[in-house]
């Protein structure tokens, strides 16, 4: 089995040196993670690892020898498959057809699809998979999808696996199920690469953990003698303060958002709560549990039964930030002032007046205002997302998975913004797939199952336990 190096590895980009003098030795049957924040090197990295980039200087080896990477089939050639955050699936064709793609089988010329159906169900029992190689992809759920680019990546021989946030948008369940296969693949000889946000994660499922801060190699630890904090600290390379700012609990006793027996059809079924002012009111569940459903309909993007009554303006920032929260080609300023074209009539002096408040405000870290939004760090773009519907003036802010994909350091500074938020009488509501998030920020949480409140927690109550108990549907607990 195949033992990766990279050799004082620098990659630059015109003058910016993206990695510097990188030394690091990915071993067999070991998983290593790789932490750091956003702008830290990691995806560039993974990058030249898997072929789509050369180095500038220094040298990757394989079992000690000097290997030279000329793409991606080069890299699929030496056993080296990456499987992205963003899965690059087609939804239209079945399972197999996914697997097989570029790799078809023929005979005499002709596409074998029995041997193509075949290959791809032992690989999907290989991983687990309680789906067919005949379903179209389109209607599988993101983790299993995660199991097809697994099983069509095995099916490439592949030696060494890079995963790039494989655990975004996953329920807890899921990441278990996921962490328990790729344990399995190591076991097996098989190299991979555990890139992740998540750093509880790596620790409860890397053997060793490498950190990498501005482009440039911190330190390698074993996952066993470190904790998420340490990481943390390696990373920004500053101690860090308790990452959730302290719950600061309002006297109002009004309700600013007021919802009754609110459906969405086949999705969301008779949830009815209220939310008061100054309240960081969480709801958590599994994935598809129907959150995303339901705020979207307290928003009004989606048909509705039920009554939603709102002291004033409700905003909605989307969990897909890419897809619907921004629009990437469009410059900061752009995106910031979107939502409030209305008031500007036009003036470009004072929307990018605004705009420069707002980066300011939020520690919004862009170089040039009028730049494409999708040249910032997801932090940077989230923050841009949330400053586009703080300039309506909400009285209701909905945050859906508000740090998805975000670098611990930015986690804390939105954290802070939310608690801050909440200070000023603003309610906040956040939909969160992480337990610790809504347990750190939250007044109350409410848990969702298949469209349905199982319950509602509130003080010490929040805790993991009673979360994924309401979860998954086990008794009902809490006030609910």
């Amino acid at each position: 089995m195949p033992t990766l190096e990279t050799v004082q590895l620098t990659r630059r980009y015109g003058e910016f040196t993206a990695l510097r003098d990188i030394s690091l030795r990915f071993t067999a049957g070991e998983i290593h993670g790789i932490a750091g924040e956003n702008g830290a090197g990691k995806s560039t990295l993974m990058k030249v690892l898997s072929g789509v980039l050369p180095p500038s200087e220094g040298q990757l080896s394989l079992d000690g020898a000097a290997l030279r990477l000329s793409g991606v089939r080069d890299a699929l050639a030496h056993g080296i498959v990456m499987i992205h955050q963003e899965l690059n699936l087609v939804d239209d064709l079945t399972v197999a057809e996914n697997i097989a793609l570029g790799f078809e089988p023929l005979q005499n010329g002709f596409l074998n699809r029995r041997q193509m159906a075949e290959e791809a169900e032992a690989r999907l029992r290989q991983v687990g998979a309680k789906f067919s190689a005949a379903t179209p992809v389109g209607s599988l759920s993101i983790a299993e999808k995660q199991l097809v680019e697994i099983a069509k990546a095995l099916s490439r021989d592949a030696q060494v696996l890079i995963m790039d946030e494989p655990t975004a948008v996953l329920s807890q369940t899921e990441t278990d199920a996921l962490h328990g296969l790729v344990r399995e693949l190591a076991a097996s000889g098989k190299t991979v690469l555990y890139i992740s946000h998540k750093l509880g994660d790596l620790v409860q499922t890397c053997d060793r953990i490498s950190v990498l801060r501005d482009g440039e190699f911190v330190k390698t630890v074993l996952a066993s003698e470190t904790n998420p904090a340490q990481i943390a600290e390696m990373m920004v390379g500053r101690p860090l303060e308790d990452i959730y700012p302290p719950k600061q609990f309002s006297t109002e006793t009004g309700a600013a958002l007021e919802v009754s027996a609110l459906g969405v059809p086949g999705r969301v079924h008779d949830v009815s709560f209220s939310a008061r002012k100054g309240e960081v009111l969480g709801f958590g569940g599994l994935i598809g549990a129907g959150r995303t459903e339901m705020a979207e309909a307290i928003a009004g993007l989606r048909r509705r039964t039920g009554t939603v009554r709102a002291t004033g303006k409700v905003a909605y920032v989307s969990e897909d930030r890419k897809g619907r929260g921004l629009v990437l080609d469009m410059t900061v300023t752009e995106n910031i002032t979107l939502a409030s074209l209305a008031k500007f009539w036009l003036n470009q002096r004072q929307e990018a007046g605004t705009a420069a408040e707002w980066v300011e405000k939020m520690g919004i870290r862009a170089g040039n205002l009028n730049g494409a939004v999708r040249a910032l760090s997801g932090g940077n773009q989230q923050k841009v997302a949330i400053a586009k519907w703080l300039e309506t003036k909400p009285d209701v802010l909905i945050l859906d998975e508000p740090t998805r994909g975000v670098d611990v350091g930015a986690k804390r500074e939105i954290y802070r913004l939310i608690a801050d938020l909440a200070a000023q009488g603003l309610t906040c509501i956040v939909i969160s797939s992480e337990m610790p998030e809504l347990i750190g920020l939250c007044h109350r949480v409410l848990i969702l199952r298949e469209g349905v409140v199982t319950g509602e927690l509130s003080g010490a109550e929040i805790t993991e336990s009673e979360m994924m108990r309401l979860g998954l549907g086990i008794g009902t607990g809490g006030k609910g």
